[in-house]
């Protein structure tokens, strides 16, 4: 059953396309694994964050334990937190690297996060792709395998048009957004 749950998480941090999430109101235990797992997070000010697992009899098995380290780069607060089941507000998550940014209302986070979608989707899905997969490599791999790894998926991606496209465009000053196929 555990199992079956963090396949359901993993499968975030797994999709081919970036996650943007955007958080108000309380990101307890399960809500923290989801947020772990994306790529991008914005909240509004009145969201709190926190490990309650210990809270509950058990501790936090979704990924948060393993994510939520090496986004915020605090072993000693993660352990507080997760021995504790003390919050976190969003100006704490923001200092720490949790999330990007931190709006004043719930609606202009998702806002933010939409505007923020439609930036990305804007560019070659195979760029994109191809930065994420990057990105969650060298997460847990050395520089150099991340840029050996990385040297190698760029062969495949100078097979593709979307480098042509993009590339002309940049270089003739293009007013039109190029237009990209999809993966």
């Amino acid at each position: 059953m555990i199992i079956l749950l963090q396949n359901s998480f993993n499968s975030i941090v797994k999709c081919s396309k970036p996650v943007i999430t955007s958080i108000h109101g309380g990101c307890v235990g399960a809500g923290l694994d989801l947020i772990s797992a994306a790529d991008i997070r914005y909240c509004s000010n009145d969201a709190f964050f926190s490990l309650r697992e210990v809270a509950i009899g058990m501790a936090a098995d979704l990924g948060s334990l393993q994510r939520f380290p090496k986004i915020v780069g605090n072993d000693s607060l993660v352990r507080e937190m997760a021995f504790t089941g003390r919050n976190i507000t969003s100006s704490e998550a923001k200092e720490l690297g949790l999330v990007s940014s931190v709006f004043s209302e719930p609606k202009e986070s998702l806002d933010a996060a939409i505007e923020t979608a439609k930036k990305i989707a804007a560019h070659s899905p195979v760029a994109v792709q191809g930065t994420k997969i990057s990105l969650n490599y060298s997460r847990n791999h050395s520089d150099r395998d991340g840029l050996e790894f990385m040297a190698n998926w760029n062969m495949c991606m100078f097979q593709s048009q979307d480098l042509i496209t993009a590339s002309t465009a940049t270089a003739t000053r293009s007013e039109t957004p190029p237009t990209f196929n999809d993966l």
